[in-house]
């Protein structure tokens, strides 16, 4: 019984290390895309107000 237990309690603390890494790689992931979005509409606003001064 007592080396039952002590799988568990194994199993539960490698089961919650395993949600704390998978929950800061989904945060990492969120940061990364709203990143690359901000990086993308400076990028259209910079390609925007060039057309813009050529037209001009």
């Amino acid at each position: 019984m007592n080396n039952l237990i002590l799988f568990v309690n194994s199993f539960l603390s490698y089961l919650l290390l395993m949600a704390v890494i998978v929950i800061l790689a989904g945060i990492a992931v969120f940061i990364g895309i709203k990143l690359r979005k901000n990086k993308n509409a400076k990028v259209e606003q910079m390609k925007a107000a060039t057309e813009q001064e050529q037209k001009a």
